[in-house]
């Protein structure tokens, strides 16, 4: 479960930003809404959070900034190379911001312990990297780890609570790798849950990581997956029966590399294509149609249905940009009342999404600290702020509200035209 993520000059974000999914007291939605998280310093959590803002406001960079966190979690010791620069994109109006480290930092419950995890790093390098976890109220430093100009190396600091060849691991870390990343690379027990956190318990969907039909396809393979994707498409309102997955052989060209000779040869080859045919019912008749007979809003929810009823199985933290891209408002608000239905939702799975749909700030779907916006200043950098910050009233019209500037991360709209 998470419980706050924080970043600092990346991107449009240059000022230190916290997205906290931590519930404030208010006793509102309380049921359906929070879960307890089962540490003492933040007992309850939030099941979602829905951010607001401009286009261009930052929203897309939060998210950006989270998954590249999680990327260099996951490649900085396999993927990376020797001496290869990272792709940091620090903010880049003000020269002193240029020249300063971007930097990470993430909390979260692991086996009811909660752990802080961060690092900061340039294009050159990993300049700081921590691991704090909170077995008691005063946290045990596992590690730490800094870059020292003056000497031109990495300084350590180890606490009592890891285990293991830490000298080995330090010693095999590359500049432009993260110890957490190599020592569980070189099989540490211990730090395997918290790399293992980022790279199996983040799902991330935007423009880099788009929806693909993949995991829904291998979902309808399986009885149970067929069933449960086929009743979630009934329940909102669409009319398919059945999805019949229809594997078929058809020829298609391959390249293959002989390094050897250093030859290309392309081949034809049978190859394996799945279409997807939709068994449509009505009152009036039967109807199968191809996927590209279906509208993009039922495609793009027959591709989020699949990862969605998964990270739900598996309490993962699933976060989208532009969720209502392409889907009904009521398409969208049935998916956050999923993750917001105790019933549904057992293992505590978190869903964190940016959308310009107003018809959601509704005091009935969301708590007034699920609700958060990003704009930006006369610097271009962005802000990131929760409605809880306005104190609105109990039954405030929050899309009025909104849509009136009461809360900012408004468009600003000049005119145009004559």
């Amino acid at each position: 479960m998470l419980l706050d993520f924080r970043v600092k000059n990346f991107r449009s974000l240059r000022d230190e930003q916290t997205l906290s999914l931590v519930a404030a007291k208010d006793k509102s939605l309380h049921e359906l809404n929070t879960m307890p998280s089962g540490i003492k310093a933040a007992p309850t959590l939030l099941r979602s959070v829905a951010i607001y803002g401009p286009n261009a406001g930052g929203k897309t960079n939060l998210i950006k900034a989270l998954q590249y966190m999680r990327a260099v979690v996951a490649e900085s010791a396999s993927v990376m190379q020797p001496g290869q620069t990272f792709s940091v994109q620090p903010f880049r109006f003000e020269a002193a911001s240029v020249a300063q480290p971007i930097e990470f930092d993430v909390s979260f419950v692991l086996d009811g312990v909660r752990h802080q995890y961060g690092f900061e790093l340039t294009a050159q390098r990993i300049t700081r990297e921590y691991l704090l976890v909170y077995k008691a109220f005063k946290p045990q430093q596992w590690f730490e780890r800094h870059y020292d100009e003056a000497s031109g190396k990495d300084v350590y600091d180890f606490g009592t609570g890891l285990k293991g060849p830490k000298s080995v691991w330090e010693g095999a870390t590359r500049p432009n790798a993260l110890f957490l990343s190599m020592a569980v690379q070189l099989n540490s027990e211990q730090l395997q849950p918290v790399f293992a956190w980022f790279v199996n318990q983040l799902a991330i969907f935007n423009e880099i990581t788009p929806l693909g039909q993949h995991f829904s396809v291998e979902m309808l393979r399986k009885p149970d997956g067929k069933r449960a994707i086929c009743d979630f498409l009934t329940s909102a309102d669409i009319s398919i029966s059945d999805i019949e997955v229809v594997t078929r052989k058809v020829q298609g060209q391959s390249v293959h590399f002989d390094m050897a000779a250093g030859k290309t040869e392309v081949r034809n080859e049978e190859q394996e294509v799945n279409e997807l045919l939709f068994h449509h019912v009505t009152d009036q008749g039967k109807a199968v149609f191809s996927l590209g007979d279906e509208s993009m809003g039922t495609r793009n929810l027959l591709f989020l249905t699949g990862p969605v009823l998964d990270i739900l199985d598996k309490g993962m933290v699933l976060v989208v940009d532009e969720l209502d891209s392409s889907l009904h408002p009521l398409l969208v608000r049935r998916l956050v009342e999923l993750f917001q239905n105790p019933t549904v939702n057992k293992k505590g799975a978190q869903l964190i999404f940016t959308t310009h749909d107003t018809s959601l700030l509704d005091p009935e779907l969301f708590r007034r600290d699920q609700i958060w916006f990003v704009e930006k200043d006369r610097d271009q950098a962005s802000k990131l702020y929760p409605l809880s910050d306005f104190s609105p009233r109990k039954n405030e019209a929050l899309e009025r509200g909104y849509l009136m500037g009461r809360y900012g991360a408004l468009p600003f709209l000049g005119d145009w035209g004559g």
